[in-house]
């Protein structure tokens, strides 16, 4: 496919996607929008006979970076409109000089680049991945070291981010414990069925610490059916076992 055809086909596509980013209402949306953009890039460099970058492209951004980022947000769940209240004063202006200012630059860098017929051949006949990692890990190693950094910021300020706040400061299980005995409750939390169960048995009242039945651990339905024993068909046989073993 000829260079001009695919960037008059794909490069409106990414155009429309990347516009996303400033009018979508959804963070869902810019997503999705920006997964179009990664994959165009990788029609590009694919294009410009380098696969590597171009498979790079879709593995690891696509595949991996925007997978992770969809599932922070199901996990987050950011599904309302963002506040448009701004919390520092004239910082539309300050984005807009800013932006403006990285718009010139980057249009000057690209007017000054020049790319000399063949160079693409020369490039690749040593293998792309190995002139990507030379250049990579010699001429801008400091650029790649600032940029972990800034990954690793971003991350740990998007956790700082996302955590909500706590109204009231957490309550242990010291100052719950307490609570139920000023409430003349039990002290300690709703026992498993058992011996000692209060509230989970089914026809056969458990026993308490001191050995009594405890009424209520018995079902209500079952005692409005009729349904529940109170045991008393049962006692003789086993007070006369009692007795024989003694």
């Amino acid at each position: 496919m000829p260079e001009w055809v695919l960037f008059w086909t794909v490069g409106p596509i990414m155009v429309a996607a990347s516009l996303t980013l400033l009018f979508a209402r959804k963070a869902v949306h810019v997503a999705a929008g920006i997964v179009v953009v990664m994959v165009g890039l990788a029609a590009f460099y694919i294009q410009m006979e380098a696969p590597f970058l171009g498979l790079v492209q879709i593995i690891v951004y696509t595949g991996a970076v925007m997978m992770l980022f969809l599932f922070v947000l199901m996990l987050v769940g950011v599904d309302q409109r963002e506040s448009l209240k701004e919390t520092i004063s004239a910082q539309r202006w300050i984005a807009f000089f800013g932006a403006a200012g990285f718009a010139t630059l980057v249009s000057t860098t690209v007017l000054r680049v020049t790319i000399p017929h063949g160079s693409l051949t020369a490039t690749n006949n040593a293998g792309n991945p190995n002139v990507v990692a030379n250049e990579i890990f010699s001429n801008f190693v400091l650029v790649m070291e600032i940029l972990g950094l800034l990954l690793i910021t971003a991350a740990v300020g998007a956790i700082v981010l996302t955590q909500v706040p706590k109204l009231a400061p957490p309550r242990t299980q010291r100052v719950r414990s307490e609570e139920r005995v000023k409430h003349h409750l039990n002290p300690v939390n709703k026992p498993m069925p058992g011996v000692y169960a209060r509230h989970n048995a089914l026809d056969i009242p458990a026993l308490g610490p001191d050995g009594k039945a405890i009424e209520s651990s018995v079902s209500r339905v079952l005692k409005a059916r009729h349904q529940a024993k109170d045991g008393t068909q049962w006692r003789a046989g086993i007070e006369d076992k009692e007795a024989g073993d003694a």
